[in-house]
């Protein structure tokens, strides 16, 4: 045995990471899921040999992100019932919520399709943005479990769900406030009647809303419960703001 064989070889030098686990903050251990994941058929029907497209990895994906979501909105919501949890669920899983998702994550330039679709805007279609998220979500619930996909779930879906829950026209603001805290903050929100104005028949209310010390606003009305719900809106007025200027950032 010569000298340079009982040398120890060198370690291998480590994969740099690939854009899109820098956007979803994942490295993949086995990185030909990853490309699974971002390859459309029409890229393959070019290529042909063993290239495989994200279809099947959307398949599982689709059903992988549904439990994820459905588990979200049931440890954050305690007070929603099932009806409630099913529409906020299918407001979340769907093309047009998952499309834009990967269109802010800006994942429609790592994908990789054949030419004819290139030309028809095929990187920018909603339906291939939201197949080649779930096909991610697939592919690292392979890769490193429900655990870890659960928590990237979460977190992509997380503004939009608050989002979903300040601007909702289904539900009154008590309602709408208190998902909403309990969403972000885990609390219910606080309400204190601070004032009383008029003649008793009639009397104008004004009640305060507080959520711990992330917000509080104020709103009036003819009754007790009215002012509670002009304070509540008041508050996801406030929210809405927040959000706006985030955006805006």
């Amino acid at each position: 045995m010569s000298d340079d064989e009982l040398q120890p070889r060198p370690p291998e030098a480590p994969r740099p990471p690939h854009p899109v686990e820098e956007l979803l903050g994942y490295r993949f251990r086995d990185p030909t899921l990853l490309d699974e994941a971002l390859t459309h058929a029409s890229h393959k029907n070019e290529v042909g040999g063993d290239v495989v497209d994200y279809e099947r990895l959307e398949f599982l994906g689709d059903a992988v992100v549904e439990l994820a979501v459905s588990e979200l909105l049931f440890r954050r919501l305690p007070g929603a019932r099932e009806g409630r949890l099913t529409q906020l669920r299918a407001r979340l899983v769907n093309a047009r919520t998952l499309a834009t998702i990967a269109r802010h994550l800006g994942l429609g330039a790592h994908i990789r399709v054949g030419r004819g679709e290139e030309k028809s805007g095929g990187r920018a279609r909603r339906s291939i943005l939201a197949d080649v998220l779930e096909a991610l979500a697939g592919a690292i619930y392979l890769d490193g479990g429900y655990v870890e996909v659960s928590a990237l779930v979460a977190r992509l879906v997380d503004r939009r769900l608050e989002e979903t829950l300040v601007q909702d026209s289904v539900k009154d603001p008590k309602s709408r406030l208190q998902e909403w805290a309990q969403h972000v903050h885990q609390i219910t929100p606080a309400y204190a009647l601070v004032d009383v104005s008029g003649p008793q028949h009639d009397a104008r209310f004004v009640a305060e809303v507080t959520v711990g010390d992330a917000l509080n606003a104020k709103g009036g009305g003819a009754s007790k419960k009215e002012a509670e719900q002009q304070a509540a809106a008041a508050a996801l007025q406030e929210v809405a703001a927040r959000l706006s200027s985030a955006d805006d950032a």
